[in-house]
């Protein structure tokens, strides 16, 4: 972060973040939903890594994935919510030059970390469905603690490569981001130089790479995975086979729903309003909706769930 503040030739010290600045009397209301879906994306995740915890039958490779990608979407949340909360009852939007810098390298970073981790629950799923035989030994403890160190090292090193590139640039003012977080957009055109657009194309391709790699390897597992499947004789065979991997599925859709819809939309005229409507999507909405999905498509989740609340509040009955 030292050299980053080095380059910063404009003496640019800080950004101003304007996104929510076109809904003046929406702010407090947006406040309250917002931070009602932050406390409900934490209180969700605490409560799957808890319950995974406590019950011992869900010490498997699939749930020790989960409580890594809960614990990818709390750092996540934290690293850009917070600040936008505070934005919002705060009539000063200002946000220092490298704060803008830390914040752009961790949301990065635990997104990609989220990404990775969506893939290795993937392969999690081929490889029991389609090599029930060689899983305890595919997915073995060290296997696992190496494919999750994997994801972060991978999520680490794309935060880096992508903060990097654009705190390199030289920011010649204006300062204003149009938008609520410090997003590669927004920060390119503040950015001036020869080496702008080279920076822009080589991001995006990172970025876009990085996605669809591991949303093709994901369909490439499930391709397997439904061949598998569909050799089962049984209906109520294929049925439990699915179920095993409908929560991941759900969740996969999701989130590289609302990403496509942010790297890969068309170019034409865009709106203030409309980048921070976007925005909230995969920085509020898809985190929200993440613990939702797993802990009602998860039957055996579910179950553990419901056992764990139960026998808090009658524990004579359990």
């Amino acid at each position: 972060m030292a050299s980053m503040q080095g380059v910063n030739h404009s003496g640019v010290s800080e950004f101003i973040l304007i996104g929510f600045s076109t809904f003046p009397h929406l702010q407090l209301m947006f406040f309250l939903l917002f931070l009602f879906m932050y406390l409900f994306t934490l209180l969700g995740n605490l409560l799957i890594m808890a319950t995974i915890w406590s019950d011992h039958s869900l010490h498997t490779p699939m749930y020790l994935f989960l409580c890594a990608l809960s614990i990818s979407e709390i750092f996540y949340t934290f690293a850009i919510i917070p600040r936008m909360l505070a934005d919002l009852l705060s009539t000063l939007h200002s946000i220092a030059f490298l704060a803008c810098a830390s914040q752009m390298f961790f949301s990065f970073m635990f997104g990609f970390t989220h990404s990775f981790l969506l893939t290795v629950m993937g392969y999690d799923r081929y490889v029991a469905i389609c090599h029930p035989l060689r899983y305890n030994v595919l997915m073995s403890p060290s296997g696992c603690a190496c494919l999750v160190a994997g994801s972060w090292v991978g999520g680490s090193l794309m935060g880096t490569l992508v903060t990097t590139a654009i705190f390199n640039l030289t920011f010649c003012g204006p300062n204003e981001i149009h938008h609520f977080v410090c997003h590669v957009p927004p920060l390119l055109k503040l950015a001036c130089g020869e080496n702008v657009l080279v920076v822009a194309r080589g991001v995006g391709m990172v970025c876009i790479t990085g996605l669809l790699g591991c949303f093709l390897l994901i369909l490439l597992s499930y391709a397997f995975i439904v061949a598998a499947i569909l050799k089962i004789p049984s209906a109520e065979g294929r049925q439990k086979a699915f179920s095993t991997c409908a929560s991941h599925l759900t969740v996969v859709i999701v989130h590289y729903g609302f990403a496509s819809v942010i790297y890969l939309k068309p170019k034409g005229p865009k709106s203030l309003e409309g980048d921070t409507l976007m925005g909230i999507t995969y920085t509020v909405l898809t985190p929200f909706l993440s613990p939702i999905i797993f802990s009602l498509r998860n039957k055996e989740l579910k179950n553990a769930m419901k056992k764990a609340f139960l026998s808090k509040l009658y524990p004579e009955k359990i």
